[in-house]
């Protein structure tokens, strides 16, 4: 366990030493590193322990488990700190959490980690996507000694340590405890396979939703709690309880439900739920799915007896049309019908207000997740345009802005290349580091618009793929990222560059110039593709209000009749 003595003499000891400080993902898992939630471990992985859960999901002792963890470092940070030293971890709010007590310092092989974890290096593989472009490039490895747990500021009389936990099963006198993991909103398929394990296994159930890090995309879990908490008078009282789990998701399919499958137990689990395709990312590049659909099932079930919880596999939950009623998708007889309702047929149906059928959820779930998903055309959304210097970005986007503002149903702001540089980014220079840095900036700023219902017009190059997608990732919760390839062929950039930038950058009096010597990555789906070689600005503007009234954004009758 980690150690936690002498907290006062440890608090006065991290004045006196060199600190880092925490991003999110770090907290959470400190968090659970420092609770007891990942036992065995005492802190972030050694570099032998790191290896060898990479390569044989056990630690160098020989340990089950599957996940490195791992305290990631900047290279300057890491020349200021030596093997044998303390360092003091600290919250972004300035507090210390924990001094770690270093073993290791090392340059890990990140493709090779990705590859190992994910059996993957896609990108498209959120977990991979964070490994490779978001990750210090520097591990660091030691034992850890607890001075404070980080603290919450919402759900806290949903929120337990496995002690804590574990004391209430004792006061509940709870001595079979199934767990139900998840990162969505709970609907009535998984209420069915919930109490059908509780009953099969005369087991009580604890409701341990994610409230960490999950995949992009997902529902905010201020929003999921809600709605966890609207579905709990549909179980009995006596024998359901709903806690969070601060828990950083990897999305790693089979390794992760195994990794989840230690967590309960240290929470005090006898049993869990695994049902198809658990953590799983979803697609690849290829179109194809990461890991199979029972895989997760197959490799924890291979484990259990080692786990020291048992494994409660389901196969996908199906209603029949004639009954209203679910069953495990093996039992649905010949030529029985059944119903389905997608999750992109959901949001469809919350974006336009129209009905979601009973069979499938709870009124009051439903009530929960409108209060978030009005129609479209009261939801926030971003434009995001990217192309070459000199390609018609910053024209589209003021004829754009002046044509929604004349529409004018919420705010609309432009966050233009050369505007956010003068006023956000002043300090930053061309730099591959400061250019993503800048682009991210302009995504913070644009994801707040839109969070807050209004519209964001974004119009920098962003050469850069990935830094692209973590835009997409940062506003997609909510709202829509409307990303639009402004193609225009660079020679007539260049015939258009009335500052002379592509000529000096040929002559190599400019370095690191996009198109010429930087290369500008494009993009793989964009929701729209403007070339302003074959259009005019106002023509590509209105083509712009036409792809947001066809998809609700906007009025129709009002966008034509304003363009």
């Amino acid at each position: 366990m980690v150690t936690w003595a002498n907290v006062s003499e440890l608090k006065e000891e991290a004045l006196t030493l060199i600190s880092w400080d925490l991003n999110q993902r770090q907290i959470w898992d400190l968090e659970l590193l420092l609770n007891g939630a990942f036992a065995p471990l005492t802190g972030f992985l050694p570099e032998i322990d790191y290896r060898s859960v990479c390569q044989e999901m056990r630690l160098g002792d020989g340990t089950l488990w599957p996940i490195p963890i791992n305290l990631d470092v900047t290279e300057e940070f890491a020349g200021k700190i030596s093997c044998g030293d303390r360092m003091v971890l600290r919250h972004p709010e300035g507090m210390a959490l924990a001094i770690l007590e270093i073993s290791d310092i090392w340059k890990p092989d990140l493709h090779g980690e990705a590859q190992a974890v994910f059996r993957t290096t896609d990108v498209a593989h959120p977990g991979v996507a964070s490994l490779l472009h978001q990750m210090h490039p520097v591990y660091v490895g030691g034992h850890l000694e607890g001075i404070e747990l980080p603290p919450h500021h919402t759900f806290n009389h949903l929120r337990h340590t496995p002690l804590e936990l574990l004391e209430q099963f004792n006061r509940r006198g709870w001595k079979k405890i199934v767990a139900f993991q998840t990162r969505n909103p709970m609907h009535r398929a998984h209420i069915e396979l919930t109490r059908r394990a509780s009953e099969e296994l005369k087991a009580d159930l604890l409701l341990h939703p994610v409230v960490g890090r999950t995949s992009p995309g997902d529902i905010d879990y201020f929003v999921r709690v809600r709605c966890y908490e609207a579905i709990l008078k549909h179980y009995p009282q006596e024998s359901t309880m709903l806690s969070l789990l601060p828990l950083a998701m990897r999305m790693a399919g089979p390794r992760e439900a195994l990794w989840h499958a230690i967590i309960r137990k240290n929470y005090g689990c006898t049993h869990f739920i695994i049902g198809r395709d658990h953590a799983g990312p979803g697609l690849g590049s290829d179109g194809k799915p990461f890991y199979g659909p029972y895989e997760a099932q197959e490799l924890a079930k291979s484990h259990e007896n080692e786990l020291g919880i048992m494994i409660k596999a389901f196969e996908e939950m199906v209603c029949l049309e004639d009954s209203k009623r679910y069953v495990a998708v093996s039992e649905v007889s010949q030529g029985a019908k059944v119903l389905s309702l997608s999750g992109t047929e959901l949001r469809k149906r919350l974006r336009d207000g129209t009905e979601i059928p009973e069979w499938f959820s709870y009124p009051d779930v439903i009530q929960e997740l409108r209060k978030v998903h009005p129609p479209r055309q009261s939801q926030g959304f971003t434009i995001f345009f990217t192309g070459l210097s000199g390609a018609g970005k910053s024209t589209i986007a003021q004829t754009v802005m002046a044509k929604l503002m004349e529409i004018g149903t919420r705010p609309v702001t432009l966050l233009d290349g050369d505007i956010v540089r003068k006023h956000l980014s002043s300090e930053l220079g061309f730099s591959k580091r400061d250019r993503d840095i800048n682009i991210r900036r302009i995504g913070y700023v644009a994801s707040e618009i839109t969070k807050n219902r209004g519209i964001a017009i974004c119009a920098p190059i962003a050469p850069y793929e990935v830094t692209r997608t973590e835009v997409r990732e940062m506003i997609s919760p909510y709202g829509a990222f409307i990303e639009i390839y402004v193609s225009t062929p660079i020679e007539v950039c260049e015939e258009r560059d009335r500052k002379g930038l592509y000529a000096k950058a040929r002559a190599g009096l400019i370095k690191e110039f996009t198109g010429i010597d930087d290369p500008y990555e494009v993009p793989r789906n964009p929701e729209m593709g403007i070339d302003t070689s074959q259009m005019s600005a106002d023509a590509a503007a209105n083509s712009i209000l036409e792809y947001l009234s066809s998809q609700g954004f906007i009025q129709a009758e009002r966008s034509e009749k304003k363009t």
